[in-house]
């Protein structure tokens, strides 16, 4: 049996083996889930409401504070908009998001945040928050964060109002309080879409979020959302939280990995596609792949001596397995990186085709894209999707083999500063 032959059985008997994701099956439960979390049943699907709309302008020489709150990082600037639609960023910072290095309490978070943002929010009555965590909507967009994601240790401000608390900390400060808007980072990259794309004539639109954790959002009919009652007409961008997706299967490695995060039996869905996780489940792969003699022994015991595996580490030796890194040592063999490539990339692979699924399933439902001159604008955001070894193409690859039997037309862009170019739109509109 040769050393691929090896690898793959060894994948399928652990189940992961890219080419055997059911996609039907999974889009099917991945809408059911959806309209499960719609009407308001129980599922694992938030589908948060923004009451945001993407139908209004933007108003140009109107300045407006940003804060982006994703990841691992805090960013603040102040953005303006010409009367083409160009952006202006100035007074850009980024810091440490609060929680991201040690705990705090929920005085400390909202402190933090404050003192971010004072030295540049004088010149605006408005805040546009891009909150990257899984958070509430108000009807008047303030957001009550549900629960943190992305290893963040503050739990004190799960269940708060960020914008109310925002706004208290600067009251404090003795900063006058500012009409705040709280959105996620998905939608912000929806409407950052929105705000380029306007010329094309797209028919919808779509944000999606692959970094450090993922996310979808699309845009759906107020008629739809049976859990709002009174919505009216019209349509408003909706939060997936695709990240949290429970019903797709998952393989022994995601399992192991699993168990080893803060949240265990939480985003499992956003476990198996995102930065923040991929190299963990590579680990693990490894680790038993090790343990089941398809590496050396000296191989074996490197492996094992990682207590971790970040996944730039595990896309630096796809992108070259002889570079300085982490995989430099002689105690890898030929044979022994031969396995690890097959094995590593297995993890890219199947990401991607679960990447096209968390895409094109809320587009399918929408029955957008049927005609060639308003196709459906993607717009996608963060390093992991743009910078691992092979997602993009395969992903673009996947949704072709989805979209194309069923005539739907689509076109996938690329928002510099998505986040916060959405977070303006959404702090000057709302």
């Amino acid at each position: 049996m040769s050393t691929a032959d090896r690898a793959q059985g060894f994948l399928a008997g652990h189940g992961l083996v890219p080419e055997a994701v059911d996609v039907s099956s999974v889009q099917a439960a991945f809408l059911e889930e959806m309209e499960n979390g719609l009407a308001g049943r129980d599922g694992s699907l938030a589908m948060i409401p923004t009451y945001i709309t993407i139908d209004k302008p933007v108003p140009a020489g109107t300045p407006v504070t940003v804060l982006d709150a994703g990841g691992t990082n805090l960013r603040v600037a102040t953005v303006t908009f010409a009367p083409s639609g160009t952006p202006t960023i100035s007074g850009f910072r980024k810091t440490s998001m609060p929680g991201i290095d040690s705990h705090v309490s929920g005085d400390e978070f909202f402190s933090n945040l404050a003192e971010v943002v004072r030295p540049v929010c004088e010149s605006s009555a408005r805040v546009g928050f891009c909150f990257s965590y899984p958070t509430q909507i108000t009807p008047d967009c303030d957001g009550r964060l549900l629960y943190w994601t992305k290893e963040i240790r503050a739990p004190e401000v799960e269940g708060v109002l960020i914008g109310s608390g925002l706004n208290e900390k600067l009251a404090a400060m003795g900063v006058k309080r500012k009409r705040i808007v709280i959105l996620n980072d998905t939608i912000a990259t929806l409407l950052a879409g929105k705000s380029f794309g306007s010329a094309r004539r797209y028919s919808n639109y779509t944000g999606v979020i692959v970094g450090t954790g993922s996310n979808t959002a699309y845009v759906e009919e107020n008629r739809n959302i049976r859990k709002l009652e009174g919505a009216g007409d019209g349509a408003m961008a909706i939060n997936i939280e695709s990240g949290n997706f429970a019903r797709c299967p998952r393989s022994d490695f995601d399992r192991m990995f699993d168990a080893t995060t803060s949240n265990p039996g939480k985003q499992m869905f956003e476990k198996m596609i995102s930065g923040g996780y991929l190299g963990g489940v590579g680990l693990h792969v490894l680790r038993t792949a090790a343990q089941e003699g398809l590496l050396s022994a000296p191989a074996g015991t490197v492996i094992n001596g990682w207590k971790d595996l970040s996944t730039k580490d595990m896309d630096d030796f796809l992108w070259n397995p002889y570079r300085e890194g982490r995989f430099q040592t002689a105690d890898f063999s030929e044979k022994d990186r031969e396995v690890m490539m097959i094995l590593c990339a297995a993890v890219i692979r199947r990401a991607a085709v679960l990447v096209a699924i968390n895409i094109s399933t809320p587009i399918l439902k929408t029955g957008s894209g049927v005609s060639p001159l308003h196709p459906v604008c993607i717009t996608v955001d963060g390093s992991t999707f743009y910078k691992t070894n092979t997602l993009k193409s395969r992903v673009e690859e996947h949704l072709r083999h989805i979209f194309e039997p069923r005539g739907v037309h689509f076109e996938m862009i690329q928002v510099e500063e998505a986040p916060i170019i959405g977070a303006a739109v959404a702090g000057l509109t709302v």
